[in-house]
């Protein structure tokens, strides 16, 4: 997929995959502009000190599950990577209609932004949990990866293509092991595995 001088979206592009992907952009690709699209201010503030400032990026407050804010983001944009998702497997056991809400109609909603906004390509960051998925986060990430797929059909002739693809655990990533393992060790406690 050609990047360079694009206009590309980015959903969930505060979390730990969003910045570096964020920074890959801007780093290697020169995009024309580039909309990091999440729902924490904190975050895009964190970001903004960080040094991401580059004069592509454009911050904007909005949730997977606000359509209207969505096609509002998505004027004159050629590329979506959707990374927005509720992603911590307990958070989404025990609130199961958040993730539903999040994974499975926060994509819906993408898509549909995607397809009236005639957005060319949009990629949709799913799990390697949603190979035959034992848990809730995974089952909303298989849904919503079929839902992806299957949104091709509904953008017929139109220009906007959609696909999937998973990702795996990041070693050190926020929510991965690694960082709880280090927080233990240096507490003098057991590590748990």
């Amino acid at each position: 997929m050609d990047w360079k001088n694009k206009k590309i979206l980015v959903t969930g592009g505060t979390g730990s995959f969003g910045k570096k992907f964020i920074k890959v952009l801007i780093d290697e690709y020169q995009p024309e502009k580039l909309i990091v699209y999440s729902r924490d201010e904190l975050k895009q503030h964190e970001m903004r000190v960080a040094g991401f400032d580059h004069s592509s990026l454009r911050y904007f407050i909005g949730d997977v599950r606000d359509l209207p804010r969505l096609r509002r983001a998505m004027q004159d944009i050629n590329i979506v990577v959707h990374a927005a998702a509720l992603k911590q497997v307990p958070a989404c056991e025990y609130n199961p209609m958040e993730a539903v809400k999040t994974n499975i109609l926060g994509t819906a909603n993408v898509v549909d932004a995607a397809i009236d906004a005639r957005v060319q390509k949009v990629l949709f960051l799913s799990t390697d949990k949603a190979v035959t998925p034992v848990n809730l986060y995974g089952a909303t990430k298989l849904t919503a990866e079929k839902l992806v797929v299957a949104s091709n059909a509904y953008a017929g002739d139109l220009q906007t293509r959609l696909s999937c693809v998973r990702y795996g655990n990041v070693v050190g990533s926020r929510g991965s092991v690694v960082p709880i393992f280090i927080h233990q060790r240096e507490n003098g406690n057991k590590l748990t595995i």
